[in-house]
């Protein structure tokens, strides 16, 4: 309950702050959706340069669930393995294009832990 309350402290704090201002997202977190379904495509189709972009997003989700998950002392993911994960990302991304690659992270993080 604790762990999940410090997860819920992180988001609360976090998001009204990228109302308010530019939200200090880098690297493949800014990335659109659209980017990474055509990454995702590739690497299913195992074109090589594709397999190197879907390579890169999936090393900046893990950074971005390691930093959450010591942050908050809970697994993020809830046991739910980088494939899997990327693929509930892709199917985010389907439904939202225009959205960035840190949104759909969010979103399936928030998802996993309840977390409204």
């Amino acid at each position: 309950m604790l762990k999940q309350c410090s997860l819920a402290a992180i988001l609360w704090v976090s998001l009204p702050l990228a109302a308010e201002q530019s939200p200090q997202v880098l690297g493949y977190g800014v990335k659109s959706c659209d980017q990474y379904n055509r990454s995702y495509q590739g690497w299913q189709e195992g074109a090589e340069a594709h397999i190197a972009e879907y390579i890169h997003f999936r090393d900046w989700l893990t950074g971005l669930v390691t930093g959450l998950s010591l942050a908050t002392g809970m697994d993020v993911l809830k046991g739910v393995d980088e494939k899997g994960a990327m693929r509930r990302i892709q199917l985010y991304c389907d439904e939202h294009p225009a959205d960035d690659f840190f949104t759909a992270s969010m979103d399936l993080i928030r998802l996993l832990s309840s977390l409204k």
